[in-house]
């Protein structure tokens, strides 16, 4: 069941993204002239009885049908009637029904499926303005929303508690500028005030049933949209090649989620907020990027496992990547970065394995920047050479330098801190075990670790044995530093292959 439905809501959401710009042009016979030629492109096949009468036209019966990717099913709309006015001033008025079905069905599993889906609208508004190659267009709603309507799987229509499905958007607005050339240039924006979401099943077997549901507030989108001449989504890697490019970033003010249900006859609840985050990402044809952020995050869970809730908290939560993708002969700049910054979890859980509070419950934070320079050997938007990745042992790509602007790891009273830049020879992966050899250094800096080794002692964790080897490897890689409780260390991989720590050659 849920192979399907997740196709299903993926091409019913696709379908909602892709209209986005879609309706906009400035005289009614040119925008349906237009929104059949940009849907067709989209993989779309358009059917509908065009009827004009002065200023307004009428496409009845207006059909919509493409095609799921490697022959899974197909997705079905009909819009009973949409009308589109010209309001003699160069704009153009564009209004729709207050609702309509959408159909996916195919095979899943050897499963036969049909999944009906419902789009709503009130108060939605979208007007068009500029010119047949430069089109401007604005709207606004009280209200978007998709709803799971009825399943059949095998001929037989599923319970109405098995599985449903609800989005909604309330009080959106945005504007989009589409710039009709070879391609299309799409610059789009829109604000909401909410999103909800609400997803609830039983499995009709067993017993087992979830209940999710969750808000996100003030929502904000910016975004760019190269389409090119001839865009296909039947072939990604094609459309890529042509000159496809997005980028936008996605920004939320409050968000909360909560899910409850039973499993194996036990009740288990979670619920998790935070206040506000990002989702920015970006991809053409040589590049990919994301840059993900999350603040003030919480969650707690309580499962019939635990006579007590899990409770944690974090201040931030951050994920930066930007890659190549394309095969190429020249070596390419990449990037990473990733913190979780203030980790807290509750006093009962601490007490779980600290119940004398010997450790110190400072907030823990980890953190790593670092760039550096690649060739990527294979194209990653093929999807036969992805697949082919899954099985394969054949590297994706060679490294050829690395730069760590950032190491920190900070928690339980220690705080590790470091730099490094690195060079790498990938003709020789002999001296390392498979690894191409690197040349460089690393400048390190371990603060409170004898501090931390007493106290693992006194709890048991570590024996007086295992806690001398620790000090003597220490004294073997670091030197003590000014302050007190301080170790420097600085290790050179030498272009001979030697490995040198603070000066002294360790191999």
């Amino acid at each position: 069941m849920s192979v399907f439905f997740r196709r299903s809501c993926g091409a019913a959401l696709a379908y909602a993204v892709a209209t986005q710009g879609a309706f906009a042009d400035l005289s009614a016979n040119d925008v349906w002239s237009d929104w059949q030629t940009y849907m067709g492109s989209m993989g779309y096949t358009i059917t509908g009885e065009q009827n004009t009468s002065g200023d307004v036209t009428t496409i009845t019966n207006m059909t919509m049908k493409m095609d799921l990717p490697e022959g899974e099913g197909s997705f079905d709309m009909v819009v009973p009637e949409m009308t589109l006015t010209e309001n003699g001033d160069g704009t153009v008025s564009i209004e729709f029904p207050e609702s309509f079905p959408m159909t996916v069905s195919g095979q899943a599993e050897e499963e036969e499926f049909s999944v009906d889906i419902l789009y709503s609208q009130t108060g939605l508004e979208m007007l068009v303005s500029g010119s047949p190659d430069d089109m401007t267009y604005d709207y606004s709603a009280s209200k978007l929303a998709l709803a799971l309507d009825n399943i059949m799987v095998d001929g037989e229509a599923m319970p109405d508690d098995a599985l449903d499905l609800g989005f909604e958007m309330i009080n959106l607005a945005g504007a989009s500028r589409m710039q009709i050339g070879e391609g299309r240039k799409v610059d789009q924006n829109f604000t909401a005030a909410n999103l909800t979401y609400d997803l609830s099943f039983q499995d009709p077997e067993t017993g087992e049933d979830a209940r999710i549901n969750g808000k996100l507030d003030q929502l904000e989108f910016e975004g760019k949209n190269v389409i090119p001449e001839g865009f296909s989504l039947a072939d990604v890697e094609g459309a890529y090649e042509a000159g496809f490019a997005f980028d936008g970033i996605f920004t939320y003010g409050e968000g909360q989620t909560s899910i409850a249900g039973t499993s194996e006859g036990e009740a288990f609840s979670m619920a998790s907020s935070s206040d506000g985050g990002r989702f920015g990402a970006s991809i053409d044809a040589e590049r990919l990027a994301y840059d993900v952020e999350q603040n003030n995050a919480k969650l707690e869970v309580t499962t019939a496992d635990l006579p007590f809730p899990i409770e944690i908290a974090m201040a931030k939560a951050g994920l930066k990547l930007e890659a190549p993708i394309q095969a190429s002969e020249e070596v390419e700049p990449f990037g990473f970065a990733m913190n979780l910054t203030d980790f807290t979890m509750s006093d009962i859980l601490w007490s779980m394995f600290d119940p004398a509070g010997a450790l110190p419950r400072d907030p823990a934070t980890i953190a790593l920047d670092a760039k550096g320079t690649a060739k990527i050997l294979l194209n990653f938007l093929d999807p036969e050479v992805a697949e082919a990745l899954e099985g394969s042992d054949e590297a994706p790509a060679e490294l050829h330098s690395l730069k760590i602007n950032e190491l920190l790891v900070s928690m339980v009273g220690a705080k590790l801190t470091g730099t490094g830049d690195f060079t790498f020879d990938n003709s020789n992966t002999e001296e390392f075990g498979g690894v191409p050899a690197p040349a460089g250094e690393a400048n390190l800096q371990l603060v409170g670790a004898n501090a931390l080794i007493d106290k693992l002692i006194g709890m048991g964790f570590m024996s007086e044995n295992d806690a001398m080897g620790a000090r003597m490897m220490m004294g073997m890689m670091a030197v003590p530093g000014d302050q007190p409780d301080t170790l420097n260390s600085k290790i050179e991989f030498t272009k001979d292959g030697q490995i040198l720590a603070n000066g002294q050659r360790i191999k």
